[in-house]
């Protein structure tokens, strides 16, 4: 069967964003496979890694972004937003460097945003069969911030902690100043509600990761849920920028 060629959304300048720590292994890979399948820019965004994240990103073709000292993902994607925000890209579309996100599916998630028919969107594993096989409490959380980003926003999500997305200009400028700092993901959608923004989701395909292992135990899974509930229920009356 003859593999479909990636639809690769042409208006304006995009910029692809991998925020990395820690991913030597992998992040070559990801970069190349990007550069080579879409004609984007790609921005790594070290975040303070110890080991080889940042050579290997250059090697493979990508502008890198060294941050002096790990500032988490929150903070690593809203540096991205910045460096896109000054330098005039129409979106942008993030995913991760470990390996976790199908690079063919980077078309999928920007054509909404390229097309004019939505603000934002997201990729859903959840959407149709895309194989994903998570651990029982990712699975139990992904559920419950589901029902929390349902019930507040209106906004019919079925993946709420998917880190592939694309979000256009004005999503970047506004990110760029009030980006979630600590697991940004689900607080983003309130945000947005807040914002009136359109938000679409499209079913995507995510893998285990290519190294190493998920670091999300029972106890830190119970930890993350009571803590992102707070912050979302915080961001839901708290003044915007």
């Amino acid at each position: 069967m003859e593999q479909e060629v990636p639809v690769a959304p042409e208006a304006g300048r995009v910029l692809v964003v991998i925020p990395a720590y820690r991913e030597e292994k992998t992040i070559g890979a990801v970069v190349s496979a990007a550069r080579a399948q879409y004609p984007y820019d790609v921005l790594v965004v070290n975040d303070g890694s110890p080991d080889g994240t940042s050579g290997a990103a250059r090697t493979a073709g990508a502008i890198v972004l060294d941050l002096p000292f790990n500032l988490g993902i929150g903070g690593a994607v809203q540096s991205a937003f910045l460096y896109a925000r000054d330098r005039g890209y129409d979106a942008v579309v993030r995913i991760d460097g470990d390996g976790q996100h199908e690079v063919e599916d980077i078309g999928k998630v920007l054509e909404p945003v390229i097309d004019g028919r939505a603000d934002a969107c997201i990729g859903s594993r959840f959407l149709g069969y895309t194989g994903y096989r998570g651990s029982i409490p990712r699975i139990f959380g992904i559920h419950h911030f589901r029902w929390l980003v349902n019930l507040f926003t209106g906004y019919h999500v079925t993946d709420p902690t998917s880190g592939f997305f694309a979000i256009n200009r004005r999503l970047v400028e506004f990110y760029s100043a009030n980006y979630p700092s600590d697991y940004p993901e689900v607080d983003a959608y309130i945000l947005m509600h807040r914002l009136n923004a359109r938000a679409v989701e499209v079913p995507v395909r995510m893998y285990a990761r290519a190294e190493g292992k998920s670091s999300i135990t029972t106890f830190k899974a119970m930890y993350y849920m009571v803590k992102v509930t707070l912050s979302f229920l915080i961001n839901c009356i708290r003044s915007l920028g």
